[in-house]
């Protein structure tokens, strides 16, 4: 197959043992197998070679058909996963896979098709067919989504590059009879069809306590101009720098960004606009309740950024060492950020001293724990400060569950 093509090219003992075990990467990255083993030996039989070797691939494939059930920790919000999946459905790792999500803020299920080209794992087209139904108490909004979705995944130099397309019929409504009017006048029907590109370099370690390397993300949005009532062009970035230190400390960066831009003259939907603040965020705050609000309900921004510099630190006197205990950080932050509505009308200046003005900003520390590379807790005593009017906070100890944490 393709993914063992590289070995037949090695010059020698060292180099066969380095593109065996690429080429067993590769095989277990399909997800099709349970087990690859390597079996290397000198060549027997009337057609070997002096020297030649025998490589030998024992694979153990996996079930026609799998299921599985999980619990998933998404940003500050878990979930119940069902699944089902046909890892190899035509032979060639192709994937169909079902999936039911029960969470505390979302439902959702749907079904995906995913094929890789051969030998090019990296390149590949996936179609997902979805309903997704969430609850938003901080904006008293709850949103139904159905829609369709057409991706394509390649690699561009030392990039990661997705462009998709995607189609939703999105239903909004108010939580309960105490909505502000603002968030009333949002409900109804509305279908988006938009293009996004998203453009990813990621030297990291690790995604989610990482030691040392950096990550940029750049991702735009267009919609309307293939369909549906909503247009607009949506930009928006995040920037993380690690750098590790004496006695297995990291001093960590990060800075994320984003804007919001109406194409014509109708506004855009609550759906669409940034949120900031809470515990992934710009700690000190409650979950997504800083910025433009009415009557207590955060209506989002179309313009933000926020800036983290943390320290990380091992436990004091390394509790666990080599264990458990290292899957336990200690760090010190300082978080800053702003959110606002543009008004068009100002000139693109005025909309910049919005951004500079008021900043609302938060220090403390706390402990970080790691589950895996998949998600990781925050514990925080945090002290919020530059808090505005309408703002809530959070003045004390802080819990913080997610993936993605500023």
């Amino acid at each position: 197959t393709y993914e063992i093509s590289e070995v037949f090219r090695a010059k020698n003992l060292i180099d066969v043992m380095r593109r065996s075990h690429e080429a067993r990467q590769k095989l277990l990255r399909l997800g099709i197998f349970r087990k690859v083993e390597v079996v290397i030996d000198t060549s027997r039989g009337e057609d070997a070679l002096p020297n030649g070797l025998d490589v030998t691939f024992e694979v153990t494939e996996l079930r026609r058909m799998t299921g599985s059930y999980n619990t998933m920790v998404g940003n500050n919000e878990g979930s119940m996963v069902l699944g089902l999946k046909l890892p190899n459905a035509f032979g060639r790792a192709e994937k169909l896979t079902f999936q039911f999500s029960y969470g505390t803020k979302e439902t959702s299920y749907g079904l995906s098709f995913f094929k890789p080209q051969p030998g090019h794992f990296e390149r590949n087209i996936s179609v997902n067919v979805y309903k997704v139904t969430g609850q938003f108490p901080w904006s008293s909004l709850r949103e139904t989504d159905r829609g369709i979705s057409a991706e394509l995944g390649f690699p561009l130099w030392r990039t990661s590059q997705t462009i998709k397309w995607e189609g939703v019929w999105r239903e909004l409504a108010s939580l309960g009879q105490t909505a502000s009017f603002a968030v009333r006048e949002e409900s109804g029907h509305s279908l988006k069809s938009s293009l996004s590109h998203a453009m990813v370099i990621d030297t990291r370690n690790s995604s989610i306590l990482p030691r040392k390397g950096g990550l940029l993300k750049i991702h735009q949005e267009l919609a309307g101009y293939t369909g549906g009532d909503a247009s607009f062009l949506k930009e928006d970035f995040e920037i993380q720098l690690n750098k590790p230190l004496l006695w297995h400390s990291v001093l960590s960066a990060s800075l994320w960004g984003g804007l919001l831009l109406p194409i014509g003259e109708k506004p855009t939907c609550i759906a669409d606009r940034f949120y900031l603040g809470g515990p992934t965020s710009i700690r000190g705050f409650s979950m997504y309740s800083m910025g433009p609000q009415s009557d207590g309900d955060y209506l989002g921004g179309e313009a933000y950024w926020a800036g983290g510099l943390h320290l990380y630190t091992p436990l004091p006197f390394r509790p666990g060492r080599g264990g458990f205990g290292d899957l336990f950080r200690t760090h010190f932050f300082l978080n800053a950020g702003n959110l606002c509505s543009i008004n068009y009308g100002e000139g693109p200046q005025a909309n910049l001293k919005k951004l500079a003005e008021c900043i609302r900003w938060s220090y403390g520390l706390g402990i970080v724990l790691r589950l895996g590379n998949i998600a990781r807790l925050e514990l925080n005593y945090c002290i919020p400060m530059g808090v505005q009017s309408g703002d809530r906070i959070c003045d004390g100890f802080q819990f913080g569950a997610g993936i993605r944490f500023l």
